[in-house]
């Protein structure tokens, strides 16, 4: 389905454009809050920015994709929620509980010592990035896990791309860096 075809039915307040847009931005959304804040805030996240577009799709000129658009209403929001809470004093903390996954007979053709090295090297890096600063996360999440280009993470942070391409070579730095003194 085509950008236009779904602005032109969010404008008109069409059902299935609403529905379409939550079923194919909600986790993108979502993904990007929880980059960004590092938090269990993202339905509250989530919410806001769908209201937002609700609000502000009559606005919406078509200057960028509609997916770049979305994205600058997720940053803000993020950086609205992360101003109150410096405002308030209050700390950020993930309060996810680890679900516990295991197969009762694993295939023989896998190697469970692989596996396990496999999980705790993942759990290394969402360690790592979780000391970041909160823009450097983003960014990394942005270009290396959602694969936008340069530019559309320039327009949805309002940066230049020669800054946004120089913020993500620092901010790889500094991730490799956590991962190089985690492995010591």
């Amino acid at each position: 389905m085509q950008d236009e075809e779904i602005v032109e039915g969010l404008k008109k307040g069409e059902n299935w454009a609403f529905e379409f847009l939550y079923k194919n931005y909600a986790g993108k959304i979502g993904s990007v809050a929880k980059a960004y804040l590092g938090s269990d805030d993202v339905d509250d996240v989530v919410q806001e920015v769908m209201f937002r577009i609700f609000k502000g799709i009559k606005k919406f000129k078509g200057d960028s994709k509609l997916s770049t658009w979305i994205y600058r209403i997720t940053v803000n929001v993020c950086k609205d929620f992360l101003s109150r809470y410096k405002r308030r004093s209050e700390i950020l903390a993930d309060f996810t509980e680890d679900e516990e996954t295991s197969l009762p007979h694993p295939p023989s053709d896998i190697d469970t010592s692989d596996v396990a090295t496999g999980e705790i090297e993942y759990e290394k890096i969402l360690e790592a990035m979780e000391k970041l600063p909160a823009e450097d996360r983003l960014l990394i999440k942005m270009r290396d896990i959602d694969g936008l280009s340069y530019e559309e993470i320039s327009q949805i942070l309002g940066k230049p791309v020669g800054s946004v391409k120089s913020s993500l070579h620092y901010a790889r730095k500094k991730l490799r860096r956590l991962l190089e003194g985690a492995k010591e």
